[in-house]
């Protein structure tokens, strides 16, 4: 009876060490985030705001040290969840493309493309959190 419970205990063991092994945690340091960030980027926001983030003159603004980047963290998530229909103006230069929304990304990829973003073409700003954007989404439904 002993050796069928050792037997049964050394088996449930070895499963859920199988089993905590095939998942991977999501790692929440900045470099993992900019590092997950930056695929997400050049598969989502490249097209419009180029490689350097410079973006392109008079139509997709650059991501250059630019207030709507570097400032408050709740409307640059809200412009990734809603888009943006209205022309911008940084410095001195109009820029009127329509951003379309990405709500079809997840809070995390949200959180790591901004955080990308914001530590990337010369900025540095604090990350975004999965859970600032989980917070902003709600307020907007």
């Amino acid at each position: 009876m002993k050796k069928q419970l050792l037997t049964v205990t050394g088996i449930l063991f070895c499963i859920s060490f199988l089993m905590m092994s095939q998942t991977k945690p999501v790692q929440n340091t900045l470099k993992a985030s900019v590092e997950r960030g930056k695929k997400v980027y050049t598969e989502r926001c490249l097209t419009c705001h180029q490689a350097d983030g410079g973006g392109v003159q008079n139509m997709n603004p650059p991501l250059i040290k630019t207030k709507w980047v570097l400032g408050d963290k709740t409307q640059l998530i809200t412009i990734v969840l809603k888009g943006l229909n209205t022309g911008v103006v940084i410095d001195d230069i109009e820029y009127h493309n329509v951003m379309a929304s990405h709500a079809d990304l997840t809070d995390l990829q949200i959180a790591d493309v901004l955080t990308y973003v914001r530590n990337s073409f010369g900025n540095k700003a604090k990350a975004i959190t999965s859970a600032e954007v989980k917070a902003v989404r709600a307020k907007l439904k």
